[in-house]
C-alpha cells in the first residue's frame, strides 16, 4: 500500500508540476507575443528615423548650398560696395577741388573789383586736370558748369564795379 501512496504522491507532483510548466508557458508565450509586437514597433521606429536623417541629409546640403550662394552674393556686393565707395570719394575729392577753385576764383573777383576802377578785360581760366574716374564724363560737365558760373559771377562784379 504504501507503494500505492508512493506512486500517488508521484503522480500528484509531476501533475503539479505539470500545470505549473503549462501556467509558466502560458505566460512566456504572452511575454513574446508581447516582445514581438515591440519589435514590429521597434522596426517602424528605425524605418522611420532612416526616413527622417534622410530627409535632414538633404536638408543640410541644401542649407549648404544656399549658404555658399549667400556666402559668394555678399563677397560680390562688398566688393561692388568698395568700388562705389572708392567712386564716390574720388568724385567728393574732385567736387572739393572745383569748389576750392570756385572760391579762390571768387575771392580774387572780389579783390580785384574792389581797387580797379576800370573793369579788366576778361582773362581765360587755367583749370586743372582732374583724373577721369569711372564716370569722367559727369565730372567733366560738372567742372564745366562750375567754370561757366564762375565766369558770369566774374562778369557781373565787374560790371558792378564799372
Amino acid at each position: 500500500m504504501m507503494t500505492f501512496f508512493v506512486s500517488m504522491a508521484a503522480d500528484v507532483l509531476v501533475a503539479v508540476l505539470l500545470v505549473a510548466t503549462i501556467a509558466s508557458s502560458v505566460k512566456l508565450s504572452g511575454r513574446i507575443n508581447r516582445l514581438k509586437a515591440d519589435e514590429a514597433a521597434l522596426r517602424s521606429t528605425i524605418g522611420d528615423l532612416v526616413v527622417a536623417s534622410a530627409t535632414a541629409e538633404r536638408a543640410i546640403a541644401g542649407l549648404r548650398a544656399t549658404l555658399d550662394e549667400c556666402d559668394r552674393t555678399l563677397t560680390e556686393r562688398l566688393a561692388g560696395a568698395e568700388r562705389t565707395s572708392t567712386d564716390l570719394a574720388a568724385h567728393v575729392q574732385a567736387g572739393e577741388s572745383v569748389i576750392s577753385r570756385i572760391a579762390a576764383i571768387v575771392g580774387q573777383a572780389r579783390t580785384t573789383a574792389a581797387p580797379a576802377a576800370a573793369p579788366a578785360a576778361p582773362r581765360p581760366m587755367a583749370v586743372e586736370a582732374v583724373p577721369a574716374i569711372g564716370n569722367g564724363e559727369r565730372v567733366g560737365a560738372a567742372l564745366a558748369a562750375a567754370q561757366a558760373l564762375s565766369e558770369r559771377a566774374l562778369d557781373r562784379l565787374r560790371a558792378r564795379a564799372a
